[in-house]
């Protein structure tokens, strides 16, 4: 294989390892302009990847069970919404809880619905892919860009839907006055609150095709398979400098660290965790680096 087919390979393995980390930042970035800091995002994608996986080990399809894993995390992001809302918690507490809780009640349902704490085998097909004729069987650009399946796509295309949305729409340009200027939203007779409601569903339904996106890729439940991916999402959020593209290309940048240390573990000589710990430790960089860059900047 030659160098531009490898690159072309480890981008294209890229892609499909950002497909979640893209769906659960977007839905950070919704909360976060709406003045909310949602820690939950782990816990949402945990129970959308559970969700999915119940619906696909009962009905073995595709579609319903990425349909179950929006709405099981959407049904747990309202619940922790309306908890911060109607009962005045913590947003930072509750976050940790909804986290706690998802880890939890995936552990107990596991075990009583699949019979096993471990993994468990769905035999889900894969998700349909979407293959232009004309461009998938391209020498470079085909194995990059396309070969990936519709949720692959549908991730990209939520960028630009975001996009419009936080931008052009009345409900996003409502959603960042509840985050900067509350009280102007009251001037006009709106709730902030609602608006921050409407926007952790929506995280929670993002969360949720994380979640379901990692189900159907392993066609396997398995336990703890967001492993802080919801913690990626939320620095991508920063990062990204809280723009729809910014995030895209920090989930791009986790993505392919992952990407290179999956590839590196049958080619270099070091321990497997110094490798695996590689888009961690990314992680970690990027949070110093971006502070750095905001103490920094007025100067």
């Amino acid at each position: 294989m030659s160098g531009l087919q490898q690159a072309a390979s480890l981008g294209g393995d890229a892609l499909v390892i950002m497909t979640p980390l893209l769906f659960a930042a977007l839905g950070g970035l919704l909360t976060e302009l709406g003045g909310m800091l949602n820690i939950a995002l782990e816990g949402l994608i945990t129970v959308g990847a559970f969700s999915s996986a119940v619906v696909a080990a009962a009905t073995r399809n595709v579609g319903l069970a990425i349909l179950a894993g929006g709405l099981g995390s959407a049904l747990l992001a309202w619940f922790y919404a309306s908890a911060c809302r109607r009962l005045r918690v913590n947003e930072f507490i509750g976050g940790l809880a909804t986290n706690l809780l998802a880890a939890g009640l995936t552990t107990a349902f596991s075990a009583r619905i699949f019979g096993t704490k471990g993994v468990f085998v769905l035999g889900l097909g894969p998700a349909p892919k979407l293959e232009p004729p004309a461009l998938h069987s391209l020498p470079i650009i085909g194995e990059f860009l396309f070969r990936h399946d519709i949720l692959a796509w549908a991730s990209w295309l939520a960028v630009p839907l975001v996009w419009f949305m936080v931008s052009k729409s009345t409900f996003g340009l409502r959603l960042r006055a509840a985050g900067a200027n509350p009280l102007a939203l009251k001037v006009f007779g709106r709730r902030a609150e609602n608006y921050r409601l409407a926007a952790v569903i929506l995280s929670g339904l993002a969360c949720g095709l994380a979640g379901a996106s990692l189900t159907v890729d392993l066609s396997a439940y398995v336990p703890n398979v967001s492993s802080g991916r919801g913690w990626i999402a939320l620095v991508a959020v920063y990062l990204g400098g809280r723009k729809p593209l910014g995030i895209l290309a920090a989930c791009f940048v986790f993505a392919l660290a992952e990407s290179l240390a999956n590839w590196a573990q049958g080619f270099l000589h070091v321990p497997s965790d110094f490798i695996l710990a590689l888009p961690y430790a990314l992680t970690l960089l990027g949070l110093v680096a971006g502070a750095a860059w905001k103490r920094l900047r007025p100067l």
